[in-house]
């Protein structure tokens, strides 16, 4: 039988489950990334669990999102990631060596392999002819500690590149122009493939790009053939070694099929204030702005920084726009500095930033209120920008550049001069100073966890009730982001290691006066909630499904769930219901109070269950997607306790 890319990496690492799309499947993992945004977690999680060593081919903890050190909190945590990382073996990047994504893919990445990340954009790595997942931090410690991944076999949506991006257009708009065709829930349970004769014009680097907001279409992953461009990029970074050949068989076959042709693709943006909200540059020319910020893991490439560098070399900013760099690895900024490429900004007015997530994250370079931003970023939800008021458009390194020379939106293509030639570097930097390797095992069993101030360790989980009665404590629309349920940022982030602390910023965006209100009832039972379509998208952060169970969240209903906030809600033992009938969703009011009964067993006889709404004279019915693994996690009050149990066992 012929496979495709997808098909060959999951069936070389299926350990449990049928091929069968829908149904559940368990994955040898053998590579893990976690950054400290959500890493701080994690290894509070092995802790808890009692894992000794990482059972993984390669873990690796970045700090790329929390870097900025206006108190004690964050290098604290540093301290306490570097300790955990030598504690259970894995590799340690240091602050300022990079964002993970890239850093990964230049370090570690291997073609053939399977990657799971506590970051969404963790299938960046795609573009390595890997299978390359985000989930949830719990998820990943149970991979690195030797256990399957579970989630459900996905569909391959096969994607047929032709042709070659015209000048003024690069990969960002390529992938805009998927998200403006499918949206931001269009890839749902399916890996995007993409092949055909145009990946020739694609550097590993453009695959980055494309590979990376493959999470903004809601999708499991991207996954990119390993060919000769994956040779020519592990060879220019010392480890040609490591490559292998990977390509879908002749007459392989996909579940849904596209075609993108690049010579069709012009400049594309993405509007306040969701990364699915495209539309050709054309349509928002002349709206000004007040700050083009270039970098992030959506753009986070050489040439990325290189060509915004040509097209600003010699001329100036407009007066008010702040030219926010914000390079993505520190092997990546020496070479920009030697190439002469961070003088160019800085004398056209650019403001230089370290090299991490930063802005991207909201933290530092947060826009004026009431002011545009246009940002190469992967997500512009409301607040992740760090303001709360703010209006964040999403483009491409050329598109920001030229529209920072006007002062507004520009089309690219009118910049008034001829696009600039940028050459890939013959010999780039590979500098492993920051990239701590594991320490040996006798070594490592000698290191204890540096725990600062605000390292909490993790509240016991109770068991799920079989009689529980909930009001709704807050009722939603579609399209709630793991931004808003729990922000990012410089107030909130440091608070990482510290559940009660950072369960006080929960839902501040949509209603921020629901922690007052949750913890007024926490003790009598708990609550629950009820949103639209596409709960829980964007960021694979824990701490959306973590900051809510900690304040008493014990169900949440909604229209249908973003994939890994669906599994941290089960992993953490909120129970995640869906509508039978979406219409009923119009039927209940914030304040309306759902009683369940013999909730354990109905959750285990069937996908279905009911609940009367006191004082109503009404009973609805709702559904569960859990497997029967899942249902004995849920049952047991998350999947911390589950483990503890099979250890005690």
């Amino acid at each position: 039988m012929s496979l495709n890319v997808t098909q060959k990496l999951i069936k070389d690492h299926l350990v449990e489950g049928e091929m069968k799309p829908g149904s559940e499947i368990g994955l040898k993992i053998d590579q893990t990334l976690t950054q400290d945004a959500t890493g701080t977690m994690v290894m509070l999680e092995l802790e808890a669990m009692g894992i000794s060593r990482a059972k993984t081919e390669a873990s690796a903890q970045y700090v790329d999102h929390n870097l900025i050190q206006e108190d004690s909190k964050n290098p604290d945590d540093h301290l306490f990631l570097e300790s955990a990382a030598n504690r259970f073996g894995l590799y340690f990047s240091r602050p300022g060596n990079g964002v993970s994504h890239p850093v990964h893919m230049q370090r570690l990445a291997r073609p053939g392999k399977t990657l799971l990340g506590s970051d969404s954009h963790t299938c960046a790595n795609g573009c390595m002819g890997m299978l390359a997942m985000g989930a949830g931090g719990i998820d990943v410690a149970m991979a690195i500690a030797g256990e399957p991944f579970y989630v459900k076999m996905p569909k391959v949506w096969g994607v047929k590149v032709t042709g070659k991006l015209p000048d003024w257009v690069s990969a960002k708009d390529a992938i805009l122009e998927m998200l403006k065709r499918h949206g931001v829930k269009g890839g749902v349970n399916h890996i995007f493939e993409y092949y055909g004769p145009g990946l020739d014009n694609l550097t590993a680097m453009d695959r980055h790009v494309i590979a990376n907001m493959g999470a903004e279409l809601g999708a499991t992953g991207t996954v990119f053939p390993s060919d000769d461009e994956t040779k020519r990029f592990m060879k220019l970074q010392g480890r040609e070694d490591e490559w292998i050949e990977l390509k879908a068989d002749d007459g392989a076959q996909y579940d849904v099929h596209d075609e993108l042709d690049l010579s069709t693709v012009g400049p594309m943006v993405a509007k306040p204030s969701s990364p699915g909200n495209v539309v050709p540059v054309e349509e928002v020319e002349g709206e000004s702005i007040y700050q083009s910020y270039i970098g992030s893991s959506a753009n986070p490439g050489y040439r990325d920084f290189a060509i915004a560098s040509k097209i600003v070399e010699g001329q100036h900013i407009a007066d008010g726009v702040s030219f926010d760099l914000n390079p993505t690895s520190r092997q990546m900024l020496i070479d920009l500095s030697q190439e002469g490429h961070i003088a160019n900004f800085l004398q056209a007015g650019g403001r230089l930033h370290q090299a991490g997530c930063n802005g991207c994250i909201g933290m530092g370079q947060a826009p004026a209120t009431g002011r545009n931003s246009l940002r190469t970023t992967p997500r512009n939800f409301p607040g992740r920008s760090g303001t709360k008021e703010d209006s964040v458009f999403l483009c491409s390194p050329e598109t920001a550049a030229v529209s920072a020379l006007h002062g507004k939106i520009t089309d690219p293509r009118k910049a008034g001069f001829d696009y600039p030639e940028v050459q890939e570097l013959d010999q780039p930097t590979v500098d492993t100073k920051l990239l701590d390797a594991p320490l040996p095992e006798e070594e490592a069993k000698q290191v204890d966890l540096v725990k600062g101030p605000n390292v909490a360790s993790i509240p016991e989980m109770d068991e799920l009730p079989d009689e529980l009665e909930v009001p709704i404590l807050l009722k939603m629309g579609d399209d709630i982001s793991t931004d808003e349920i729990l922000a990012g940022g410089a107030r909130v982030l440091p608070y990482r290691s510290n559940l009660p602390e950072i369960s006080k910023f929960t839902f501040e965006i949509v209603d921020d006066t629901y922690y007052d209100r949750a913890m007024d009832i926490r003790d009598e039972g708990g609550h629950a909630v009820v949103a639209g379509t596409n709960y829980g998208q964007g960021s694979s952060r824990e701490h959306a499904a973590l900051a809510p169970k900690y304040l008493g969240l014990r169900v949440a209903i909604v229209k249908d769930f973003a994939r890994i906030h669906w599994q941290n809600l089960a992993n953490f033992g909120v129970l995640p219901l869906t509508f039978t009938n979406e219409s009923d969703l119009d039927q209940l009011e914030q304040g309306d109070v759902l009683v369940f009964h013999g909730l354990r067993e109905s959750i285990k006889q069937s996908n279905t269950v009911k609940a009367e709404v006191k004082g109503k004279d009404k009973t609805l019915t709702f559904e569960h997607a859990m497997s029967e693994r899942q249902i004995e996690i849920m049952q047991m009050g998350g999947l911390i306790n589950w483990v503890k149990n099979r250890l005690n066992d």
